[in-house]
């Protein structure tokens, strides 16, 4: 297929990427929660840092593949056109993420994150004072909407700088193209 590629059709093709990219990054949400109690603290937190990685690269590889299979679609993408298809991936990518996240937190596993906040107020009760304290039990109340909007930046943030070094050389570039002798 080698039509032009215009905004509707990159959004299109972001739509879809950005679902997958967000169900697979969500997908790892879970799987770090179940894994979290197995064995020693020194064995979750392994663990958790191989999915770290796993999810990290994987992301990576995704959106390089979704930017590829774009240019492979459309013989005339540009660099500039592979941005913009990051860039919309990215966004909805971490919509969907963000969303899955605070799904979790508010109906999958309430408990879970209730327990995690009491533990870390019981933790740091003891070098903070009353008004400090006071503070951080009002977060409490406010950190289904905090853990949704930081994620939402973080997730917006990362995929477009990864766009932005991904679509450099993609598609390909040749060097020479414009050399004359």
């Amino acid at each position: 297929m080698n039509q032009d590629l215009n905004v509707r059709i990159l959004w299109s093709k972001a739509g879809i990427s950005g679902a997958a990219l967000g169900i697979v990054s969500g997908i790892f949400i879970f799987i770090g929660q179940a894994t979290g109690n197995i064995g020693s603290p020194a064995v979750a937190t392994a663990l958790s840092l191989v999915l770290w990685a796993i999810k990290f690269i994987g992301c990576i590889w995704l959106m390089r593949f979704f930017m590829k299979k774009l240019c492979e679609e459309y013989g005339n993408a540009t660099n500039a056109d592979t941005f913009k298809f990051g860039m919309m991936t990215a966004l909805l990518s971490s919509l969907i993420y963000s969303a899955i996240n605070l799904a979790n937190i508010l109906f999958v596993s309430p408990d879970f994150f209730a327990a995690q906040m009491q533990e870390a107020i019981r933790s740091y009760s003891s070098m903070l004072d009353s008004n400090s304290m006071a503070m951080l039990e009002k977060m409490e109340d406010a950190y289904p909407q905090i853990a949704f909007f930081s994620n939402l930046i973080y997730c917006f943030l990362y995929g477009t700088v990864l766009s932005a070094i991904l679509s450099r050389n993609i598609p390909a570039r040749d060097p020479f193209a414009n050399f004359e002798r």
